[in-house]
């Protein structure tokens, strides 16, 4: 029988674990200040770790070979107080003490400065007060299964997206309409927890534009490895022309096919828990669907947003996320076409 398979079983181990090294959410990938930071530490220990792993398995190594070639009945190896001689004292207390010691001492003077660094973005908030009129706040509510997201003072509303200025701080305002959830976008920042009935705030910073995914870390229920919110970091005039574009109202329907799917929409149970424009439920249950059409995802970025996956959300959302608060609906045929033709209105 071959032994190839049990001798590639480690690398194979090994691949799959770098391959977790990557992608969207990349920790190492640093995008950002405060992420930068994080990253920094993570390889000055890695580092420090690897060199104490190396040191420790060549000892460990050279006790095998030298036990090895002598015979272990030999007197001479007969271990006696008068062999602990003040050079093995010493090194003992070097190796087993004043090494581990010395380790921990390096590590602690690097990583105290540096997570006071990260802590200081990001701190309690009581109020938007004492920010500049252009400083981006942001508030975030977490809710299960996906995120509200506005902008106090600009007078914009969305869900599972937030958009930021490249290179400014912005200020997460977060906390939780349900239960314990947890923020998290690794590529900009470390996680912070959104508490019911309490506001804690986070700082922000993209050094490039992009689009960073992040998700909830504290578990909340059975969709919450589905529960994913997306950064999109753009130039400061890009950002201030999607804020213009979020604050205006939808246009009167261009077509009596939009205004069929308008009317489908207003006269089902889809207003009984969003709102289009400020028409919907005062107490509003799901997200805002004003400019529905300009995110990029549906479900709390796990599915693009196209007719097909928007029409299979519509209908059974609870195949697509087993757990979210939706409903499916009864509406189909003629009149379900008329309402996605009204949602890709929504821009």
């Amino acid at each position: 029988m071959s032994t190839r398979g049990p001798r590639l079983a480690p690398l194979a181990v090994l691949a799959a674990a770098l391959a977790g090294c990557a992608g969207p959410e990349a920790l190492l990938d640093a995008r950002g200040p405060s992420a930068a930071n994080t990253a920094t530490l993570w390889w000055i220990m890695f580092a420090m770790g690897a060199a104490v792993y190396v040191v420790v398995m060549v000892l460990i190594g050279l006790a095998f070979w030298r036990g090895r070639r002598r015979d272990i009945d030999d007197p001479a190896l007969k271990v006696r107080d008068e062999d602990t001689s003040p050079a093995v004292r010493r090194l003992v207390i070097f190796g087993g003490i004043v090494g581990p010691a010395l380790v921990l001492l390096v590590l602690n003077l690097v990583s105290v400065p540096m997570g006071q660094a990260v802590g200081d973005r990001g701190a309690s908030a009581e109020g938007v007060e004492g920010y500049a009129e252009e400083d981006v706040v942001v508030n975030v509510t977490a809710e299960v299964f996906w995120w509200r997201v506005e902008y106090p003072g600009r007078d914009v509303i969305t869900a599972n997206e937030i958009h930021i200025p490249v290179g400014e701080e912005v200020r997460i305002r977060l906390t939780s309409e349900d239960v314990i959830h947890s923020f998290w976008v690794p590529k900009l920042a470390g996680k912070i927890d959104a508490t019911p009935g309490h506001t804690t705030e986070l700082v922000l910073e993209a050094d490039e534009p992009g689009r960073y995914r992040g998700r909830c870390t504290e578990y909340c229920g059975i969709a919450h490895a589905q529960m994913i919110i997306h950064v999109v970091a753009q130039e400061r005039d890009e950002f201030d022309t999607w804020v213009e574009q979020q604050q205006q109202p939808q246009p009167q329907p261009a077509t009596e096919r939009i205004e069929e799917g308008r009317q489908v929409f207003f006269g089902s149970s889809c207003v009984y828990c969003h709102t289009v424009d400020g028409h919907g439920p005062p107490n509003q249950i799901g997200p805002d669907l004003t400019h529905l059409a300009s995110r990029e995802t549906i479900g709390a970025g796990i599915m693009p947003n196209t007719r097909g996956n928007l029409a299979g959300w519509i209908v059974d959302p609870q195949a697509q996320k087993p757990g979210n608060l939706m409903p499916g609906t009864q509406i189909a045929g003629d009149e379900l076409d008329a309402l996605l033709d009204y949602l890709e209105s929504l821009e």
